[in-house]
Parts: structure tokens; sequence; C-alpha cells
């Protein structure tokens, strides 16, 4: 659907004022999602601004993750740009929606007695960032899935942490291997970072080594992978197809891994992870969201040492830390499960 300014009054004379113009539109439901956007020329010419402006203002939307560029189909709005747009269509009565991910509340355990039992205490500016006890369990697990694990950040999920290490290397306009189909989650995070989505195809056991190889030397610096419990194909790696994805991967040294074992030891499937110590930048994030709770907002970073500094110090400058009310929930609950 090609519109011109005038139908969703795009105004502006510089490129801030043409880009806020733009998102102020796409805020308020005027321009949907997959909407193509005037083309540079067209827009330069309504607006009596030169095609520079406009492509400095369509430049500006791409790094927010507001827009895309499709190529020959000119400039496009993403599926689900990171502001606060309308809400979409809900499931209809009786569905349930499996695309959000969310565990079955009744297999969650009780969060009252467990609660009622810390002995939760005031964290002040200075003390110890994380639990002692929580990365000593961390640790623990990870190790036991032959999960290097000697530097343990903790975050807020799953997708803060894939956000975080992104961010701990690449820059918008970079390409990020991603699995096809993938979680729309991921798809969107990587949209509004203004990086790149680069599919991977998948069978049975995740993403086919031939077709990850082929992301790489299309220039991927990165590649997201589930390895149990893929969404939504529930596709998990085996021993045999770790080892295949950590040939590609080492020969290509510089690209970052981040594998994205969301669901734990709740998927139902053994952990075989891809990554491997001697990768130069690797991440394995494991949350407690599907086995304890969404609303626990906690994962557990594994990864080399200066992927783990980069993303604790831009957290240090930001929430700071992990509330230790949640780590210690988190600690009680693994320790019952023990």
């Amino acid at each position: 659907m090609n519109v011109t300014a005038h139908t969703y009054q795009i105004v502006g004379k510089s490129g801030n004022q043409i880009s806020s113009s733009i998102e102020e539109q796409i805020r308020s439901g005027k321009l949907a999602a997959g909407t193509v956007l005037p083309p540079i020329r067209t827009l330069a010419d309504q607006l009596q601004v030169s095609p520079t402006t406009v492509a400095a203002a369509y430049r500006s939307l791409r790094v927010r993750g507001l827009v895309r560029a499709g190529g020959r189909r000119g400039t496009i709005v993403n599926r689900r740009p990171p502001l606060v747009t309308p809400a979409g269509p809900t499931a209809p009565a009786g569905a349930v929606n499996l695309a959000d991910g969310n565990p079955d509340p009744e297999l969650l355990p009780a969060l009252h007695p467990i609660l009622a039992r810390i002995a939760a205490k005031h964290q002040l500016y200075g003390n110890e960032t994380n639990s002692e006890r929580l990365i000593e369990l961390a640790r623990r697990s990870f190790r036991g899935d032959r999960v290097p694990a000697n530097e343990i950040a903790v975050v807020s999920g799953a997708i803060d942490g894939i956000e975080r290490v992104l961010q701990a290397h690449l820059s918008p306009g970079d390409v990020v291997a991603v699995e096809d189909p993938s979680y729309t989650g991921v798809l969107d995070l990587i949209a509004a970072l203004g990086m790149i989505a680069e599919p991977v195809a998948l069978d049975e056991f995740g993403m086919q080594p031939d077709s990850l190889a082929a992301a790489i030397r299309a220039d991927a610096k990165a590649v997201i992978l589930t390895p149990r419990a893929q969404n939504p194909t529930g596709a998990a790696i085996d021993k045999k197809r770790a080892a295949e994805l950590r040939a590609v991967l080492a020969k290509a040294p510089n690209t970052l891994l981040i594998e994205d074992d969301f669901a734990g030891p709740v998927s139902g499937a053994p952990a075989f992870t891809v990554a491997d110590s001697r990768f130069l930048r690797w991440a394995v994030i494991r949350s407690v969201s599907k086995a304890l709770g969404p609303d626990l907002r906690l994962a557990l970073v594994a990864g080399d040492e200066l992927t783990i500094a980069r993303v604790e110090g831009r957290q240090r400058l930001g929430p700071r830390w992990v509330s230790h009310i949640l780590q210690d929930a988190v600690v009680a609950m693994w320790s019952d499960a023990k």
C-alpha cells in the first residue's frame, strides 16, 4: 500500500521534523504495519525539501527500528515497531494463544509460600550486584550441560539478555542470522535495533549447517539459535547437529553466537550446546520464565569474559541490577526443586 505525504499528513522541513511526523502516524495507527512509504524523491517534491533530507529522515527511522528497507518495494513500516501502538486482534474465545509463549499457570509453583520465607533485605548502591548463591546454582546448571560458565550475568529475561548481548558487539545495519521460521519477539527485537535478519533453514534438529554457513557468507555478524523447544517448530538440537554447527562457527571466529535456551529444563529435550570456550564471542541465555513464571523477569547469561563485562557494564548505567527479591525467590525455588 503506497501512500502520499498528504494522505497521512507527513510534514516537516528538516529530517528530524519529517521522521517525527512519520513516527506520530505510526504510533497513532494511521501508518499501519506493512505500509510502503512514498519514494524519497516523491516525498521530497511533496514537502519541497531536498531528497537528502528525506533520506536522512528514513535512515533515522530505520536505525530506530520503525521501518525497514524493502528493496525495490521501498521503505516499509515494520510489523511491530518499538512504539506503543493500537492493540492488534486478540485470540477468539475458547482458543489458546500459543504464539505468546506463556506457560500453563496451573503448572507454575505457588509464589506466596516462597515470598513469605525468603529473608529479603534492602539492597543499597554499592552492594554486590548478584546473589552469590544464584550464580553458584546457575554455574552448576550450565556446567552440568557442558556450557562453559566462568562468567555469568543476571538480566531481566531472555529477550533482555539477547538485546544486551547484541548491543555489546553489533551496530544498526548489521546482519543477524536467525531461524526460519523464528520466534516473532526475536524478529521484532532485531528490527527495533535497526539490524537485519538473515533467515537460516530449519529441520527437526534445528538450524541446518549449510544454511548457517551461507548466512555467514552473507556477512551475518551474529547468529541466534534455540537449542531446544524452538518456537514455533519445537525443533531440538541433538549431539550430532551441535557438533556440525560448532564446526561451522569455528570457521567464522568473529561471528557472535547467542544461544537462546529460553525453556531450559522444562523443554522436554536434553541440552546440547553449540557454545565453545574457544569461540571469541558467545553467550548462552537461560530464562526462568517457563519453569517458574514470566513475572519473575530473570534470566542467566553465561558467556565470554568481554561479552559479560559489556553486558554488566551497560546494565549498571541503567537498571543497575535485577532485584535481589527476585534473585532470592529463584534461589528458593531452585533449591526446593533439588
